[in-house]
Formats: structure tokens, C-alpha cells, sequence
């Protein structure tokens, strides 16, 4: 029986300066898992309008070689306003009441989370009720072997202290950036002065097997269950833009996780593959073969 690894939530596209490119964080995920674990194996799922944006969306996965299961719904196909600082960092404007956020719970969807090896999902995806419950409906379905990820993905107003107890309480693996963590340290009464002893308490307070925690060039961390924790540093290269490095890390780290790879050589893959991703325009290149060695 063929076990799915799954990107779970958004179907958008980013409109940047010199045009749009596919984008949102389960596609992104899948893609990069999918070049580590094979194409075959990953799957992205959301939902896309009646459009012409999502025709030119189902194009833009076949490019990529991308699986998806993207059901029609009477809303618009999701995009977003990307304006890009001098140094490459984008700001996003996220247009609501749109397709992803009315993800429907079909039985092919059922199928696919029955069958499922990995699922990296966000709170992003999560802001509409509709999409909320469905997705914890599809991690409800999962088998109990299937490890899920929360990248949690703080967007403009798009989230709630109980949206992230709930995927805190839920996931396996939690991925988080610095300045998250202080929004998280506050909103959950943590010591947002003590980066690693907070990281540490939230592995215990929510029973996590990790939380990788990106600190952008400052490095990044993993910390796990049985109090290892690992270091990178982030590697000094020339960047194009930012948009999906995060998400090639997760991408790349879970499909190393899940080829039995150690946590520090998994973390490792995982900066040297965001950082080359951070070197190309758009979110989806093509990784070259001596970073998935």
C-alpha cells in the first residue's frame, strides 16, 4: 500500500514584482519532500475555485511534477500580494474568503489520510472554520505511525491562541521562527527572553518529538524529546528572495527524518537546501543532486 506524504492547507499564488509564481506552504512542501522521497510519493491537497487562475494552477503542479487533490468550490483561487524589502524579505497581503479557505473533506481526501506516512500542515490554513475543521478532520484519519508537522505560520490577524494549542496539541514535529517564538512566549506566558528553555518547555508541555526553531541568519535549532539538541549555522549566500525557503527546509528535513537519517544530518540537509532555495527566484527549483546525497 503506497503511504502519502502530504502538504495540507493553501493553494495560492504569489503576486511578486516581476509576476506570479504557485506558491502557499503544502505544494512548497510537498515539491521539496517529493525530491527527496520521489514525486509518486507526495501530494499536495487543497482547494481551488472555478476559475482561470486554478486552471493555470493545475498547470503550474504539472510543471512541477506535482500530485495534487485540489477540489472545486464556488470561491476564488487564493493569492497573495508579495512586496519584497531591499534585502529579498517579502511581506504578504493573504486575500481572504477565498477556495482554501473552504477545503471540503472528501472520500478520496478520507483515502489519502488513511494511507498516510507524514502530514505538514499550518495555522494559516486554518483561519476559516470550514478549512479548520476539515483539516483536523483529515489528521483525525491518519494512522497513528504518520507523523505530522505544524508549521505554524503567523500571518497578519490570521491566527488565535486556540488555533495554536490546537496544532501544538496535535502535531509531532513543530517548526517555528525567532520572532513567532516571542508571539507564542507571550500569548502563552512563556519567558520570551529564554529561547532555548521556552523551545524546551513547549516539547514538554505539548508531548513534541521536536520543534526546529529558525532564527533566519542567526542559525537555526532542533530540539527533541530526549534533550538533544542540534545547531546549524545559516550559510552566507547571495539571495534572489526568500519565498518558500522555509518550507523547502521543512520539506527536505521531514523526507530526511522519514529516510531514517539522524536528526543533525536531517538539520543539516535541511540549511543547505533552504539556503540554496533562498538563492533562486520563486519557491520551486529544482535542488541540485549533491544536496539530497
Amino acid at each position: 500500500m503506497k503511504r502519502y506524504i502530504v502538504g495540507l492547507g493553501e493553494a495560492l499564488w504569489d503576486v511578486l514584482p516581476d509576476g506570479k509564481k504557485l506558491g502557499g506552504a503544502p505544494a512548497n512542501f510537498a515539491y521539496h519532500a517529493g525530491q527527496f522521497l520521489g514525486s509518486d510519493n507526495t501530494i499536495a491537497i487543497s482547494a481551488l475555485g472555478e476559475d482561470a487562475l486554478a486552471e493555470e494552477t493545475i498547470e503550474a503542479l504539472k510543471e512541477h511534477n506535482l500530485n495534487y487533490l485540489m477540489p472545486r468550490v464556488p470561491y476564488p483561487t487564493g493569492t497573495v500580494q508579495v512586496t519584497l524589502t531591499g534585502d529579498g524579505i517579502p511581506t504578504y497581503d493573504i486575500k481572504e474568503n477565498v477556495a482554501w479557505d473552504n477545503i471540503p473533506f472528501t472520500d478520496e481526501m478520507d483515502e489519502i489520510a488513511k494511507n498516510a506516512r507524514a502530514v505538514c500542515f499550518g495555522s494559516l490554513a486554518q483561519r476559516n472554520v470550514v478549512s479548520r475543521e476539515n483539516i483536523r478532520k483529515f489528521l483525525d484519519a491518519t494512522p497513528k505511525d504518520c507523523l505530522k508537522i505544524c508549521d505554524i505560520n503567523l500571518r497578519q490577524q490570521f491566527y488565535s491562541k486556540e488555533i495554536l494549542e490546537d496544532s501544538f496539541c496535535i502535531c509531532d514535529i513543530l517548526k517555528i521562527n525567532d520572532e513567532e517564538l516571542v508571539v507564542v512566549s507571550r500569548m502563552f506566558g512563556y519567558d520570551s527572553l529564554d529561547m532555548r528553555g521556552t523551545c524546551e518547555k513547549i516539547v514538554q508541555d505539548y508531548h513534541l518529538k521536536m520543534l526546529v526553531l529558525t532564527c533566519g541568519t542567526n542559525g537555526s535549532y532542533v530540539f527533541t524529546d530526549d534533550g538533544l539538541t542540534s545547531f546549524q549555522d545559516t550559510p552566507k549566500v547571495e539571495v534572489a528572495d526568500t519565498v518558500g525557503a522555509g518550507d523547502s527546509f521543512t520539506g527536505s528535513f521531514c523526507a530526511s527524518i522519514i529516510n531514517g537519517n539522524p536528526v543533525q544530518q536531517a538539520h543539516k540537509t535541511a540549511v543547505q537546501v533552504s539556503a540554496y532555495v533562498c538563492t533562486q527566484n520563486g519557491a520551486m527549483p529544482v535542488i541540485p543532486a549533491e544536496l539530497k546525497k
